[in-house]
């Protein structure tokens, strides 16, 4: 009983630290709606970076800690 709550836990946290990594990562490039407007391929490069490196992130402060 007691894992399942410990890992949907680590699950939400993993989640939230994983969405404020973006939001900040967008900011700080300047990636905006508008350029997903005038150039979505680069939007989507862009996008895809900041994704794997929040990911990489977030597996080594919570999943693999």
């Amino acid at each position: 009983g007691r894992l399942g709550a410990y890992l949907a836990q680590i699950d939400r946290q993993a989640q939230e630290r994983f969405e404020r990594l973006i939001d900040g990562m967008k900011q700080a490039q300047g990636i905006t709606e508008q350029l997903k407007a005038e150039n979505a391929l680069e939007w989507t490069e862009r996008m895809n970076n900041i994704r794997a490196c929040a990911m990489e992130i977030v597996n080594e402060e919570i999943i693999y800690a």
